[in-house]
Formats: structure tokens, C-alpha cells, sequence
């Protein structure tokens, strides 16, 4: 059984259909489907993937709990998606990146390779918003292309909508994926996480 650990926002939390284990101990409540979590498991039952995700957290808020909720778990991957509240409120990209930067030191320390995943849209984004999740997420891809123990993942091209990519294919509040938005983020972040783990430390 491979362990991974899910970190981030309501991205990762499954909101507004789901609150994780963490809003909710000690399992979750709400609809399963409404996590790319529980879709990563169905199409592998092999995997225990930890739902960490807490809504409305910024990247910094995230970063504060990466020692108790992904260290403490020795996880054999971990996913992080987060910085879309920080563009949310105002912050710039490059206060996102410190925090992510620090997020993937820190799994690097402990050997723990990570699936970098971007910024996923929202249907009320400004132009200005839009431009600062591009500038992280473009940021996040740099990264993943020379260090060997993070993948990039292009989750916000996985749940955007064909003609515009900067919306949801489909969300409940034009905030959020759909359960099946969290259905082709998984599929987006299984190949990844194969890879990884195919390199990582042998199964326990």
C-alpha cells in the first residue's frame, strides 16, 4: 500500500460538496465524489490517498501545516495544489512561489517526491487574477523541469472548459469543480504520481 497525502486548499478539501477529514474528523463528511482524493483510490485501490485539504486557506496557512500533516504521515508522495485564495486575496504570485518553494524543500529534506499541481480556475476571475495564477503556475512548471523529485501537473488544464481556459468545464458556484471537475483532476495526476512513485523508495 503506497501512502500519498493530498495538501491544500478546497481545491484538495472537495469543497462545497465535501469537508475533508480535517474540517470534519475523523473521516469527512459530504459527498466522496467531490475529491480528487476518493478518485485517485478508485482508480487505484493500491494507493491510500489523505484528504489535507482545508477551505479558504492560503499558501503560507498551508506551508504552517506541512510538518504535522504530510511529515508526520511519511507519505511515499505528496500532492500540493495551493495558492488560489492567496490570487484571491490579492497577494502577488511571488509570495505564492516563496511559500510553495518552501513546501518542496521540505519534502525534499525527507526524500518525499511531490506532484506540483497549478492553480485551477474560477469563473470570476479577474484579468488580473487570471494573470497572476498563469505567472505561478508558469513559475511551478520551471521548477518541475530541473529537479528531478518534483512532476508538474497541469491540474487547471485538466478541469478548465475546452474553448475557455479560464473557467470551469463544470462547478457548483462558479467557484469550485464539480465532482466530475475532481474526476479529470485525478486522471490529470495519476500518471505523475506513477512516475514518482515508480522512483521513490522501495513499498513498505
Amino acid at each position: 500500500m503506497r501512502t500519498i497525502v493530498a495538501l491544500g486548499d478546497s481545491t484538495t478539501a472537495g469543497t462545497p460538496g465535501f469537508r475533508s477529514p480535517i474540517e470534519a474528523p475523523p473521516d469527512g463528511a459530504g459527498d466522496v465524489r467531490s475529491q480528487y482524493a476518493w478518485w485517485l483510490m478508485q482508480a487505484r485501490p493500491e494507493w491510500r490517498v489523505l484528504n489535507r485539504g482545508v477551505n479558504g486557506e492560503r499558501s503560507d496557512q498551508i506551508r504552517a501545516r506541512f510538518e504535522r500533516d504530510v511529515l508526520a504521515a511519511m507519505p511515499d508522495a505528496v500532492i500540493v495544489i495551493a495558492g488560489v485564495n492567496d490570487i484571491y486575496q490579492g497577494r502577488p504570485a511571488a509570495a505564492v512561489e516563496e511559500e510553495l518553494a518552501a513546501m518542496y524543500a521540505a519534502a525534499a529534506a525527507r526524500s518525499i517526491p511531490v506532484v506540483a499541481g497549478s492553480i485551477i480556475p474560477f469563473n470570476t476571475a479577474t484579468v488580473d487574477q487570471n494573470a497572476r495564477m498563469r505567472a505561478v503556475n508558469d513559475w511551478i512548471r520551471a521548477c518541475a523541469a530541473v529537479r528531478t523529485e518534483l512532476a508538474f501537473c497541469d491540474t487547471r488544464a485538466a478541469v478548465a472548459a475546452p474553448e475557455a481556459p479560464d473557467r470551469l468545464v463544470s462547478s457548483p458556484d462558479d467557484l469550485h469543480p464539480s465532482p466530475e471537475g475532481d474526476r479529470l483532476m485525478a486522471a490529470a495526476l495519476e500518471a505523475p504520481l506513477i512516475r514518482l512513485l515508480a522512483r521513490a523508495r522501495p513499498l513498505r
